[in-house]
């Protein structure tokens, strides 16, 4: 080993055109890019669906005016006229305790959003909530949207 002063070694280091640059491969990266695309766009179009239900929720002051929810909730809608409408699918009250009873049996904490228009019958509302009670849900929350502002501007629904 050559040496320059006295004991000490010279170091070679490596020159910076030896290091071959590592070749970045972009079809895998626009494969899980497009796949990730694929995956929220269907999760929103679901979550949308269930807002999309021309129902009127009642006003109240603790209102949101927006429309998100978690992915798990189960949105049972009751229209102005009493029909029970869960997952875009109009039910008997029968067939959504039997439905709602298979999902609590694997899933005993399931939330549930009761979003009944503000035109139907209080009672149908309520018949709907003592069938989530049967089914074993105790996770009930009712969609409110916010007062009208004085001014008379239409407000979003949660």
């Amino acid at each position: 080993m050559p040496s320059n002063f006295q004991g000490t070694a010279v170091m070679r280091f490596r020159k910076f055109q030896d290091i071959q640059p590592i070749p970045l491969q972009l079809a895998p990266m626009i494969d899980i890019l497009f796949l990730l695309l694929i995956f929220f766009i269907i999760t929103w179009n679901f979550s949308r669906r269930e807002t999309e239900i021309e129902i009127s929720v009642p006003a109240a002051d603790e209102g949101k005016s927006d429309q998100r929810h978690t992915v798990g909730e189960i949105v049972v809608n009751v229209r102005k006229n009493g029909e029970i409408v869960v997952e875009g699918d109009q039910l008997t009250e029968a067939q959504l305790l039997q439905k709602l009873q298979l999902i609590a049996q694997v899933h005993p904490d399931q939330a549930v959003i009761l979003r009944g228009d503000e035109k139907s019958e209080y009672q149908k509302v309520m018949n709907v909530l003592n069938t989530c009670q049967k089914a074993g849900i105790w996770n009930v929350a009712f969609a409110t949207r916010a007062p009208e502002p004085e001014g008379g501007a239409a407000p979003s629904e949660n």
